[in-house]
């Protein structure tokens, strides 16, 4: 494993965007009734995490030094 592994940007970046529409969809199931189109949003930004990871790493921000 690298010495950076999850230490960079586009990890961080895409782990946030990832854990936020997991908080996103969890708040919506909560409400009552429960809203749909909010956890849909949530489990769009979930989907939207990974490439935005990719497109990242693709920019330079998936190394120690950028």
């Amino acid at each position: 494993m690298a010495d950076n592994h999850g230490n960079t940007l586009a990890a961080r970046t895409g782990v946030g965007v990832a854990m936020l529409g997991f908080l996103v969809g969890s708040i919506a199931l909560m409400l009552t009734p429960v809203s749909m189109p909010i956890f849909w949003i949530g489990v769009a930004l979930g989907v939207v995490a990974f490439p935005l990871f990719l497109i990242l790493a693709k920019l330079g921000f998936h190394t120690e030094h950028h």
